[in-house]
């Protein structure tokens, strides 16, 4: 479904829905076979399916990817050139997903009937195996290559517009843009793709109204990693609620090895954020921290006000760190310039040793820009 989301207006002949068209085929003939091979793995891992078994369920998992994926792919790409963007088609695409997530299973499980993968009298127990992996599947790749897809072009978009603006202006927005590109990146990282779809596949038998919201917290997450303000700043509530959802993702995956807290006050809560801030400063506490120690670690968010001044801090109980040692190409690295280029002197990144914590801090102006 690599092709399932293409920009409005992109190309509105004949000739070129034609086209593309022909690419989705051409492309999903290429890629659904390596799809395939990846659900085989996963099953593997996850116990569900024997090594013996591994040529029939990869015949019959590149069934139900075919009749999934190349289906869905040519109705978004279709809607792509009739619709224009935003929340709704977003969710009419969601409808979609399921819609051909449960017709592909249907007819998957009819197929697999036909070539004898499923013995006689097994279509129902066929289907309702493998119904809900097709869905979770369908919906955590669809909806992710959907909001790749969408900001790959936004991000194209604002390039070419930013170069008839001044110099400074085109470099903050451009740390923006690539901020969010790098962050939807690590979200598509196969490490925290696979992971999350290994702790969601494990949920759904035991638990599966955890399972649903975990998938909806990756949906948030990653709207919201398109949906960003172009201006560069966000309200902190918003923020907040992007931090909570990938922090209970991970908790799916480390369980009792990751305790957080967030103590902010309401007063904070309206005050404009640079969009991924607070998230930035809790992901690299995950990637360093809590994965690297067997015994995890603790992390708290707080904030408060002072003298016009907003104050975030995220501390944790590991070993910390220095901020002589990143790289300007590393987040926090990223996310020191944004704060000079949106506040000037009056915005700072600070790193300090506190009580045998780690505290990050974030220090900007209430009112927002300078």
């Amino acid at each position: 479904m690599n092709d399932a989301a293409v920009k409005p207006g992109f190309s509105s002949t004949e000739a070129a829905e034609n086209s593309l068209f022909r690419q989705v085929i051409f492309r999903s003939l290429l890629v659904l076979p390596g799809v395939a091979a990846l659900i085989v793995i996963l099953f593997l891992v996850m116990g569900h399916a024997r090594i013996s078994e591994t040529g029939s369920r990869f015949i019959g998992a590149l069934v139900y990817t075919l009749l999934i994926g190349t289906p869905s792919s040519l109705v978004l790409t279709w809607m792509s050139f009739r619709l224009p963007q935003g929340r709704s088609v977003v969710v009419l695409q969601s409808v979609v997903l399921l819609t051909m997530a449960t017709l592909g299973s249907l007819a998957a499980a009819l197929v697999c009937r036909g070539i004898g993968l499923v013995p006689p009298g097994g279509y129902w127990h066929e289907f309702r195996g493998s119904y809900p992996f097709a869905i979770v599947i369908t919906m955590v790749t669809g909806l992710t290559t959907i909001m790749y897809q969408n900001l790959r072009y936004q991000l194209h978009a604002a390039t070419l517009e930013l170069r008839s603006r001044q110099v400074e202006q085109e470099r903050a927005y451009k740390l923006l843009a690539e901020t969010r590109l790098s962050s939807l990146e690590s979200r598509l990282h196969p490490h925290f793709l696979f992971n999350t779809l290994n702790s969601i596949a494990a949920l759904i038998p035991r638990d599966p109204q955890r399972a649903e919201d975990t998938v909806g917290k990756l949906a948030s997450l990653l709207r919201f990693s398109l949906a960003s303000s172009s201006a560069g700043l966000v309200p902190l509530a918003q923020e907040l609620k992007f931090v909570r959802d990938y922090l209970e993702i991970e908790s799916t995956r480390f369980g009792t090895r990751l305790h957080y807290e967030i103590d902010v006050p309401p007063a904070l809560l309206e005050v404009k954020t640079p969009p991924m801030a607070v998230q930035t400063l809790v992901e690299n506490t995950v990637k360093h921290v809590v994965s690297q120690r067997p015994q995890g670690a603790r992390l708290r968010i707080t904030g408060w006000l002072d003298a016009g001044m907003a104050r975030l801090e995220v501390s944790d109980d590991g070993p910390g760190f220095s901020l002589d040692a990143i790289s300007p190409d590393h987040g926090l690295g990223n996310l020191i310039s944004r704060m000079e280029l949106l506040f000037a002197e009056r915005g700072k990144l600070l790193v300090t040793r506190r009580d045998e914590l780690t505290v990050v801090g974030l220090e900007f102006p209430r009112g927002g820009l300078r």
